[in-house]
């Protein structure tokens, strides 16, 4: 029902592009029919949180691009962002404070739109966001297809793909392109996701917690809870990008084979891209220039592994306010950090250490298990399991 929906929604556009068109009105038209799709009936509230958030980040965002058009008061900067994320803050803090109740401020989608409102106010005030129109950054933040779970694209990057028809070869590519993607995203999403996550993972948890400790149904249960995570969440992305496609928006793809990864370091340049490059841009670099520019630490090692720590572990935080999200940060923070070293020590041994197909592999495997243990602790699981002993 909503993938025809869907389709009659976006062939006037496909249409339109096609002939040489953009009609913005109808792509506005088109997003707040599938607003309204997503949050009315029992999600309302959302829907009116939603409203009341837009209109807040809108004049915050508006109020600093203007203030910053003239001034450049580090002080104004930071109020501005620690405006922008309380939003975010109150939601993610309001289940840990009111035993698991959810905030009335909160709706689908709250994160990606805070990431997309704080990194237009940090380029902002680097200079490199020259012109700001309220009206399309309103249109950025509703991008229906992206709206709740991402991918996260840049303001920048996206009005240029807004503001420009695509000629008629390079549309149909993407067309190609698009239904290639939610085609994919479809079995990722409906069959592998659902194997995983439905047929497996409830019998594989229930007999791990018969076991009352380690057992091989739990190891099942990391290695199934792996799977089932990377098929939704990446099954979603895929429905998004390719309908951004259609809507001639190319939208940045999430994911790119993470179980492929060599280390971490290239699991997360693999896995949730777009979420790990805006950690890398707004939240790394720029600890590590305050880092620098304060000389906080002597070594530029230590600056890095401890923006390391910190970074991974604000991730871990916004995942949610529990032990489990917040050691899964911690524990990638920790694994960048040794990759690096090794890294290191390679670089200096080198000739000494072999390197082959075998010894990829090798990697690759100890990579896996890796994540797919964070996984299981990201997933709560064994939190569930000490609550019932």
């Amino acid at each position: 029902m909503y993938f025809g929906i869907l389709g009659l929604g976006l062939l006037p556009i496909v249409i339109g592009i096609l002939c040489g068109k953009r009609f913005h009105w109808y792509e506005t038209l088109i997003s707040v029919f599938f607003l309204i799709l997503t949050f009315g009936g029992p999600k309302l509230t959302q829907g009116f949180a939603l409203i009341a958030y837009l209109i807040y980040e809108v004049l915050l965002v508006w109020c600093y691009t203007k203030y910053r058009k003239k001034n450049n008061n580090t002080g104004v900067f930071v109020s501005a962002v620690i405006l922008a994320i309380i939003p975010l803050v109150i939601v993610k803090l309001t289940p840990a404070i009111q035993n698991g109740k959810q905030s009335i401020i909160g709706f689908l989608g709250i994160s990606y739109l805070t990431f997309k409102a704080v990194q237009t106010i940090m380029e902002s005030r680097d200079g490199v966001l020259k012109a700001f129109n309220p009206w399309f950054f309103l249109q950025f933040l509703v991008f229906f297809p992206t709206i709740s779970s991402g991918p996260i694209d840049r303001y920048r990057r996206f009005k240029r793909d807004y503001d420009r028809v695509p000629k008629q070869g390079k549309y149909l590519q993407l067309l190609q392109k698009g239904l290639h993607n939610i085609f994919k995203g479809f079995i990722y999403k409906y069959m592998l996701a659902y194997v995983f996550g439905t047929m497996l993972l409830p019998k594989l948890e229930h007999q791990a917690l018969m076991a009352h400790g380690l057992s091989w149904s739990l190891v099942g249960v990391m290695y199934v809870y792996s799977m089932y995570l990377f098929f939704d969440f990446a099954g979603y992305s895929l429905f998004a990008v390719g309908t951004s496609y259609f809507m001639g928006i190319e939208t940045p793809m999430n994911f790119n084979s993470p179980f492929k990864s060599r280390n971490i370091k290239d699991f997360w340049n693999r896995w949730h891209m777009t979420l790990s490059f805006w950690f890398r841009d707004y939240i790394y670099m720029r600890l590590v220039f305050f880092f620098m520019k304060h000389k906080v630490f002597k070594s530029p090692k230590t600056t890095a592994n401890v923006t390391y720590i910190l970074n991974m572990t604000i991730m871990g935080f916004w995942h949610g306010v529990t032990w489990y999200y917040v050691t899964y940060g911690i524990l990638h923070g920790a694994a960048l950090v040794v990759n690096d070293w090794w890294l290191r020590y390679k670089k200096s041994h080198r000739g000494q250490i072999p390197h082959n197909k075998f010894t990829e592999v090798f990697a690759t495997f100890i990579t896996f298990n890796f994540v797919c243990f964070t996984f299981l602790l990201f997933s709560g699981f064994l939190n569930k399991m000490i609550m019932m002993k």
